[in-house]
């Protein structure tokens, strides 16, 4: 397959892989108002990135990442983040006091928003090869996990017990503050290990490659 004709190819074969993932996933879920709370960033915003395709095409590492953050997403709504066997499977290998998906999830909250997040910055913002551009980048992540965690706030002001399944907490009085540092956590990876992948792929779409994390 030619360079040129892979990046093409990509988001189409992605977002097939996202959309029959989605669909399974829909099969008798563990609770369906979670799978439906759970999902329904993959549900708004697939139609998003189809509409804006041709005006702002993403670069194919963001691609991939958002693919992959949303099979998080999916097969957490499917079990439930407290339910999930490779979780089961990974806590009872590792003897953990809980199943770890829910802490994943949240570290991939971090993790691929933070290229989501540069990205906008680079190609829409002054802030191109600026030194706050990793800084900044870490702060929306973050500003967003809070929102996140007011969201499950919020749910569980609305739905009381009936809301534990969507916020996983498994009985940690810290979960909060755990899923924010996890966030945070994922976003300072992300931008150290895939900031010059990243470039390269930006200077590939003609953008222009950001000189610094």
């Amino acid at each position: 397959m030619q360079a040129t004709t892979a990046p093409r190819i990509l988001p189409p074969v992605l977002l097939a892989a996202v959309l029959l993932a989605l669909a399974l996933s829909g099969l008798q879920p563990h609770d369906r108002v979670t799978w439906l709370m759970e999902t329904c960033w993959v549900i708004v915003g697939l139609p998003v990135l189809v509409a804006t395709r041709k005006r702002f095409p993403l670069s194919p590492l963001l691609c991939c990442l958002l693919a992959a953050h949303a099979l998080v997403l999916i097969v957490g709504g499917h079990y439930t983040y407290a339910e999930v066997p490779a979780g089961h499977w990974l806590q009872d290998a590792l003897d953990l006091s809980r199943n770890p998906y829910d802490r994943f999830g949240h570290l991939m909250q971090g993790f691929v928003p933070a290229i989501l997040v540069r990205e906008l910055l680079v190609r829409t913002s002054p802030l191109r090869g600026s030194a706050w551009l990793a800084p900044l980048t870490v702060c929306a992540c973050l500003a967003f996990s809070a929102f996140f965690e007011m969201i499950e706030w919020w749910a569980a002001l609305a739905g009381g017990s009936a809301a534990d399944a969507f916020l996983a907490t498994q009985g940690d009085q810290w979960d909060t503050q755990w899923d924010m540092a996890c966030a945070l956590l994922g976003a300072i990876l992300s931008l150290l290990l895939l900031s010059r992948l990243h470039d390269r792929g930006l200077a590939r779409l003609g953008t222009g490659e950001a000189r610094t994390a």
